[in-house]
């Protein structure tokens, strides 16, 4: 197999010849034949070919070719060839999310997030964006949005991808049942996709039970009954309620018990931080079951609260970005330490919490060790996306987890998302991890399209 970049130009031209320059057959290593097969994505089509004496790494194909598979613009990419009579151009990479906006911004306020997606590929493949009403079965195609060079979109319909990454924003559509069987149709094609659904909390609770990275979850048990949510206040002081589809930290109750005080809750309403106290725990129940519409026990965990390393009195947890690389490794591609506000019932920024770097918050906490903690929490931070990843029933290649460190130096994942968000790249210091962790995924696409070198298969 032979791998190499070239610019792929769409000519008008009624031949159905196919001209190489000499510089790029002799990257592919290209036979001594009369005839190539062209192919992108699922499409294919054979048509004479001529090489050219013309420097650099080009490919001229007569527009009649380009339109019969789908060819969507002039540019550059990735070319192979297994056998030297076969040319394949890509990797076609479709980015499945929701169109919900106008031309100029498809994606509504996800928009530039999308964009940001196909930057590291932009002149190394063929990526676009489409939505799950775009795909025609019948026909193998789908309609898609290119990003143009001048900050707008163009729509080009093209063969079903190479490789699909799923970033579909809305977990109630996703958990529609026509949803899954939609997935599914790639895979029956031999179409990797990966990222298949939102994560509950619950489910990751589950798949890592049992294993060896089962002790950095906090105690956790789903629909707690009364009897429960006592007897874990008894025993650590402190819990959190949070719901089994969130995110944000949108529902979050942090719940206190002070044997001389009485119980306390902390949550967020109205926008302001709010906390409560009562001198019986029957009256800490009747606040929760009155919350109608924010708070069902049935559809919530309740977890083990950690005590965590603090700054100023105020909490810090950490968001890991993971990612998969083009050899197919786990890989820890930026981390945000965040301090929660006070008063806060989370570290979110959102409500009052400071984004930091976490070289600045350990070597603070741990002086000349907080590089050996760091690479500690690391370590731990793969060995549970491995495991995940390897009980998971679908292939995944990003992964975000919040991490907490406690006071004893135990390193504790208390979420992992599937989708995670990509905020804590906005800090001046992290911009950089930022933009290897769009790397990291654009090359691993790369790897499920099995456009890569011969040494990293």
């Amino acid at each position: 197999m032979s791998l190499t970049t070239c610019t792929i130009h769409v000519i008008r031209r009624q031949a159905r010849c196919i001209y190489v320059t000499r510089e790029l057959a002799k990257a592919i290593r290209l036979a001594k034949t009369k005839h190539v097969t062209l192919k992108l994505g699922t499409r294919r089509t054979t048509a004479p070919f001529k090489i050219l004496k013309a420097s650099g790494k080009h490919m001229y194909i007569p527009l009649s070719l380009a339109n019969a598979i789908k060819i969507p613009q002039s540019g550059s990419c990735m070319v192979m060839s297994n056998n030297g009579t076969t040319i394949r151009m890509g990797p076609l990479i479709g980015i499945l999310t929701s169109v919900r906006g106008d031309s100029s911004r498809p994606f509504g306020s996800r928009t530039e997030l999308i964009r940001a997606f196909m930057g590291p590929g932009s002149d190394r493949s063929f990526t676009f964006a489409f939505s799950p009403r775009s795909v025609n079965w019948m026909q193998e195609t789908v309609v898609g949005y290119f990003p143009r060079k001048d900050g707008g979109w163009v729509r080009r319909k093209v063969p079903l991808p190479d490789v699909v990454y799923n970033r579909l924003a809305s977990r109630k559509e996703e958990k529609l049942a026509s949803m899954d069987s939609f997935k599914e149709r790639f895979l029956k094609r031999g179409i990797p996709l990966f990222n298949w659904n939102f994560f509950d909390k619950w489910d990751v609770y589950n798949l890592l039970e049992g294993t060896d990275v089962f002790k950095h979850v906090p105690e956790s048990h789903i629909n707690p009954t009364q009897a429960q949510i006592k007897d874990m206040l008894d025993k650590h002081k402190f819990i959190y309620l949070k719901p089994t589809g969130g995110s944000l930290g949108i529902g979050i109750y942090r719940l206190t018990y002070n044997p001389k005080r009485g119980y306390y809750a902390r949550f967020r309403q109205a926008g302001k931080n709010v906390l409560l106290r009562f001198n019986k725990f029957e009256g800490l129940m009747r606040l929760l079951n009155r919350q109608k519409g924010r708070l069902k026990l049935n559809n919530y965990v309740v977890q083990q609260g950690i005590r965590l390393i603090e700054i100023d009195n105020c909490p810090i947890d950490f968001r890991f970005h993971m990612t998969k690389n083009i050899k197919n490794e786990w890989v820890v591609a930026g981390i945000g330490a965040k301090k929660a506000g006070r008063g806060s019932v989370t570290t979110h920024v959102r409500t009052g919490g400071q984004l930091m770097t976490p070289e600045q918050v350990l070597r603070q906490i741990f002086g000349n060790r907080g590089d050996q903690v760091l690479d500690n929490a690391k370590a731990t931070a793969i060995k549970l996306a491995e495991t995940i990843e390897m009980k998971h029933r679908h292939m995944l290649g990003e992964l975000g987890f919040d991490i907490g460190i406690d006071q004893s130096e135990n390193i504790w994942m208390f979420e992992a998302n599937s989708k995670p968000g990509r905020s804590i790249f906005k800090h001046p210091a992290l911009k950089g991890q930022g933009k290897a962790s769009l790397n990291y995924l654009f090359e691993y696409c790369q790897y499920l399209s099995r456009f890569r070198p011969r040494r990293e298969v």
